[in-house]
């Protein structure tokens, strides 16, 4: 009992923390080099990463005499290529947002995703519960206050970072449907493989990043690439066994005030009154979207897990 506590409770606040803090090497890393050569190099990065704790995993049930099936290979294939091409939209919209607007903006603008995934559930026929809909205003109201200036005008980097919320939304759609078909560390690693190919060709257009400022820009992408998509992606599987998911999914959404801490206290990042109300209402939307409401015969929403939600 106390070990699923632990589980529950403690594991997705550090994942929480690490997605928020991720925020503040992405903004770093967006000053040295392009959206799509920084997503290339932390793909890359997780992908080995996780391919590494895949072949691990599978050499523990092996010897223990478990061996899990992975699912067909092709579900797995076409479930990467999906998973993986949302992902790749996504997080080069982040990363290009990051360029001009702050951390702490980005992720609770990016958590606008939890509000989305059942508005989306519902267009594809399913019930979604009212207090979801008091969410969306919330939301609408928060981003106004972050987002909208007073000659009703947007910035580019905030509509970036609106548009991949929206991206990361049908990301979390997409990995909802191919997760219960296949392994999701193999699922995982088949979409950040999609992800470094196809960020990868849009480096081409990109200037890389200069070799000299290595100690500068190397650290933010080791970080993202390690410990946002690889560390906090293996302590989410841990946090989801045997635990409430939609208590687990609330505590991750804390990422979005992580990422304020973090970008206030590393950048020195600050906002309007204005703009710290609009995150008010945007973090009181993403509780209010995850907390569970009895519904009889509703069929439920996929759940919200964060931006590399594989599970």
């Amino acid at each position: 009992m106390k070990v699923n506590r632990v589980r529950q409770n403690v594991l997705p606040i550090l994942t929480a923390l690490i997605w928020g803090t991720a925020f503040v090497a992405q903004s770093v890393g967006a000053d040295y080099m392009g959206a799509f050569t920084f997503n290339a190099a932390r793909a890359v990065i997780a992908f080995v990463f996780l391919l590494g704790l895949l072949g691990l995993r599978r050499l523990v049930q092996k010897k223990s005499g478990s061996l899990q099936p992975l699912g067909s290979r092709r579900d797995l294939m076409v479930g990467g290529l999906c998973c993986g091409t949302a992902l790749t939209v996504a997080s080069y919209l982040q990363q290009k947002g990051l360029e001009t607007t702050t951390s702490g903006k980005a992720g609770f603008i990016t958590a606008l995703y939890i509000v989305l995934v059942p508005i989306i559930g519902c267009l594809m026929g399913r019930r979604v519960p009212r207090a979801v809909w008091l969410s969306v205003a919330l939301a609408v109201g928060g981003l106004y206050c972050l987002c909208i200036t007073e000659d009703l005008s947007i910035a580019v980097g905030d509509f970036y970072v609106l548009a991949c919320a929206l991206c990361f939304a049908v990301q979390i759609m997409t990995v909802d449907h191919f997760s219960s078909r296949v392994d999701g560390v193999a699922l995982s690693c088949a979409q950040f493989f999609v992800m470094t190919l196809l960020s990868s060709l849009g480096v081409l257009s990109e200037s890389l990043p200069d070799p000299a400022l290595a100690s500068v820009w190397l650290l933010p992408v080791l970080y993202v690439g390690v410990f946002s998509s690889g560390v906090a992606y293996t302590l989410q599987i841990l946090a989801q066994k045997d635990s409430d998911p939609a208590v687990v999914s609330l505590l991750m959404s804390l990422e979005s005030v992580f990422a304020a801490i973090a970008g206030a206290i590393i950048l020195g990042d600050r906002m309007s009154g204005r703009e710290y109300f609009g995150c008010a209402l945007m973090l009181a939307a993403v509780v209010l979207a995850q907390i569970p409401l009895p519904d009889a015969g509703r069929k439920a929403a996929p759940d919200c897990r964060g931006p590399f939600a594989e599970s």
